[in-house]
């Protein structure tokens, strides 16, 4: 059965009043035998008072148990009630003997069991009530009974108390056991009914981070395309710019900066494809040494630049490489573009449990606080997103230099 199609619609105040309802039917039933038992014995003895008495117990006894059932909230009140029962089964039992008195008690008892929680209480309040059931039932035999000898008087007496005693700790099981069974019941109730909240607002949590996913995906994408191109296209210009200057003076020199330009144009398209496949979950084939010095290469193709490395075989997981060489990427891109750089320094190590990237150039560097662009501000929050951080210092003349470390993990193999 689907878990959303389980319901439970039972009304507790509902099944309360219906419990009460039998309950409260099932003492009327015992009243009428107890008065149609004992009617014909009294008509024929003249007993017409007695007979008026026990139908008045009788009455008396229903109407202080409706009203103990349906209006009655506190507990103290109740025990005032359960006190005039315990009278009038008293009378009953002295009027017309003890057929029917374990019975009444069970009734009586049952009203009592449902209104109280605690275990203890349902004890104390059973012990008493057998003690009670004995005193009425010695005291109604007594009555009925005058002059019957004293051991007929004794076996009696105690076979029927025993059998007094064994109903009410039957029913006293019984009640308990059903009670803490409707409890559970209510318990489970709520149980589903808070787990029906809490999945509908997981539910909710989930389409908001499913938002949230597809729109660090595409910001992701973008932080890709922004590098590659970027980094790439930086290198075409540079030749191209440096063709058009020698196109006159030297033009086979410039030719070669052209068919470097076109091959350029080719890694960046190779590497756009890279990313996709980067995104889509594929593993790269070659080493994240072996990709950056691939870039350092591609940069350094047809220009004058100077880029010298010091890198270590490091081996990380997919994003930690997607984001390394990014980041290469955009520092040469910016040294470049932004800072007229001519040389480049990149040093990859592991230093204790941790990677450390550093690329340096000889660039302008920048005055006071360095301005963060959205490559710079990506490459910061990514190693942060990461568990690492990304230092970013330059001076006016000195050059530019970014470090980036993040903690090293353990790939599988």
């Amino acid at each position: 059965m689907n878990n959303n199609e389980f319901k439970l619609n039972i009304n507790d105040r509902l099944f309360t009043k219906y419990f009460k309802l039998i309950l409260m039917g099932v003492l009327l039933v015992t009243e009428i035998l107890v008065c149609a038992q004992y009617a014909t014995q009294y008509m024929t003895a003249g007993g017409t008072g007695e007979l008026i008495a026990v139908v008045a117990c009788c009455a008396t006894l229903t109407g202080l148990e409706i009203i103990n059932s349906f209006a009655v909230k506190k507990f103290a009140l109740k025990i005032v009630f359960y006190t005039l029962d315990t009278g009038l089964l008293l009378a009953l039992c002295a009027l017309t003997g003890n057929t029917y008195l374990p019975m009444l008690y069970c009734i009586i008892l049952t009203q009592f069991y449902v209104s109280v929680d605690e275990i203890k209480l349902k004890t104390g309040l059973f012990v008493v009530s057998c003690a009670l059931y004995i005193v009425s039932f010695v005291s109604g035999w007594v009555v009925i009974n005058n002059g019957a000898s004293l051991y007929e008087s004794i076996v009696q007496i105690l076979g029927d108390c025993f059998i007094g005693i064994f109903i009410l700790v039957v029913h006293f099981i019984i009640c308990t056991f059903i009670l803490k069974f409707y409890a559970q019941y209510v318990q489970l109730k709520l149980a589903l009914k808070e787990a029906d909240e809490n999945k509908a607002q997981l539910k909710d949590v989930y389409e908001q981070l499913s938002h949230t996913a597809v729109f660090e995906e595409r910001n992701r994408i973008a932080k890709d395309i922004h590098d590659n191109a970027g980094h790439s296209m930086t290198t075409v210009i540079m030749q191209t710019e440096a063709a058009k200057l020698l196109i006159d003076t030297d033009p086979d020199e410039a030719k070669k900066r052209i068919i470097s330009a076109n091959m350029q144009a080719k890694n960046a398209l190779e590497q756009m494809r890279e990313s996709v496949h980067l995104l889509a979950g594929r593993n790269s084939s070659i080493s994240l040494k072996t990709a950056i010095e691939e870039i350092i290469a591609q940069t350094i193709d047809g220009t004058e630049l100077k880029i010298r490395c010091d890198l270590e075989d490091v081996r990380v997981g997919e994003e930690e490489y997607r984001f390394l060489c990014n980041s290469v990427k955009e520092c040469l891109a910016n040294g470049i573009r932004h800072g007229g750089a001519t040389a480049f320094y990149i040093e990859m190590k592991n230093v204790l449990s941790n990677i450390t990237l550093l690329i340096s150039d000889n660039g302008c560097g920048v005055k006071g606080e360095p301005k963060y662009g959205f490559g710079l501000k990506g490459i910061v929050e990514k190693a942060e997103a990461l568990g690492g951080s990304c230092e970013i210092s330059g001076e006016a003349g000195e050059g530019f230099e970014v470090e980036i470390t993040l903690p090293y993990r353990k790939i599988k193999e």
